[in-house]
């Protein structure tokens, strides 16, 4: 056949399909872009402490049915069986949580590794020297003085572990049960501060239930619970917040023998006399309550900013692969 003079145009490659993008992941009010919401994680967590609580508390019953738990009185066995107990139900809770978020448990602010090690036993001077300053403050205003020994011998080394053991299980109750999985929990879903503000009035109102607080002194358990909320903040871990903690309360109730939020010392070294005014003594709630409290508290949080700068406090939002 003969050749028209015509050309064929080239045949044109036939583009590969747009590949499609994947659909938009749908968020919902219970899972977002980490998955269960820091909100619900902690309505989860705090199920489960309620479980717990009910658990152990039924256990008890069987065991001793007819005791009274009621704590009427300072002692180092009710406070180490009282706050023992609020530990107890606070870290199981957390190891619970900690398997279903495929965590360490030490990411909640109690590793192991650093455990009674320095940042400890240096937050155990402090609370010591702190609470020691307050009582130096009321001193020279003429508002306190110590009248004389309580207990002499082999019982003072015995008492002073004791209650040295009573104070850590405070310690441990009270930093992790507020500033724990709790504080790790909502710090992922509205920021450190957000969260260390709204712990440190819910730690206030829990004082308030013990029996002789007032007001000057739950402004003075929020001046702690943000003191402990910058500990943990700049050192990673609720280990110097424990010490301080631990110190504090020692001091209080075993050495210097005053009250604490209204509870008469008992089984303390020394016994004390207050007089003044309740703004300079602290009342019948106890050096806690008095105007030097937050002025010491302040001073130690300014030092301890200009010591130690570095933020060290991380909660990844993430789901732990």
């Amino acid at each position: 056949m003969a050749d028209s003079g015509m050309t064929v145009p080239p045949e044109i490659p036939s583009r590969p399909a747009a590949q499609q993008p994947p659909a938009e992941q749908r968020y919902t009010a219970f899972r977002g872009p980490n998955g269960i919401r820091a909100g619900w994680r902690v309505l989860i967590y705090l199920a489960i402490c309620a479980a717990l609580f009910f658990v152990l508390l039924f256990g008890i019953g069987l065991v001793a049915p007819r005791h009274d738990l009621r704590v009427t009185q300072l002692t180092p066995l009710g406070t180490g069986i009282g706050e023992g107990f609020a530990f107890l139900l606070a870290a199981l809770a957390a190891l619970i949580m900690a398997r279903i978020e495929r965590r360490r448990f030490g990411v909640y602010g109690l590793p192991a590794r650093s455990a009674f090690r320095g940042d400890f036993w240096t937050g155990g001077l402090v609370g010591f020297g702190s609470i020691s300053l307050v009582l130096l403050g009321i001193f020279t205003l003429h508002g306190f003085r110590i009248t004389g020994v309580a207990m002499q011998g082999n019982t003072i080394p015995v008492a002073a572990v004791e209650w040295g053991l009573a104070f850590l299980l405070v310690g441990l109750a009270e930093e992790f049960s507020f500033r724990g999985y709790l504080q790790y929990t909502l710090t992922t879903g509205m920021g450190f501060w957000p969260s260390a503000a709204l712990l440190s009035v819910l730690f206030a109102v829990a004082h308030a239930w013990n029996r002789g607080e007032s007001r000057p002194g739950l402004i003075s358990i929020v001046g702690f619970a943000l003191l402990f909320c910058l500990f943990l903040e700049r050192r990673g871990t609720l280990w110097l917040a424990v010490g301080f903690h631990t110190g504090w309360d020692w001091g209080q109730t075993f050495f210097y023998g005053v009250p604490d939020s209204g509870l008469p010392a008992y089984y303390n070294l020394f016994n004390c006399s207050f007089h003044g005014p309740a703004w300079l003594t602290g009342g019948t709630v106890g050096p806690e309550a008095s105007v030097f409290t937050p002025i010491v508290l302040a001073i130690v949080a300014l030092l301890f900013a200009q010591v130690s700068r570095e933020v060290r406090y991380q909660a990844d939002a993430r789901p732990a692969g």
